[in-house]
């Protein structure tokens, strides 16, 4: 499965309600992940934020 997002695209995070709680907004590509299943995970971080996060691609899109 090939990665739909190089690193340093800027992308729109939605964040899941449902596992842990986390700001929505635009996020850089940081680093690509293995795929989790039939979801490619990327590292992102924001710029207003100290930390990266672990996101699936299905809640990414191009900012």
């Amino acid at each position: 499965m090939k990665h739909k997002f190089p690193v340093g695209t800027h992308v729109f995070f939605t964040a899941s309600n449902v596992a842990r709680p986390a700001a929505s907004g635009t996020y850089e590509v940081i680093r690509l992940l293995p795929t989790e299943g039939d979801d490619c995970q990327y590292r992102i971080k924001s710029s207003t934020e100290a930390f990266e996060r672990v996101a699936k691609e299905s809640q990414l899109v191009v900012s």
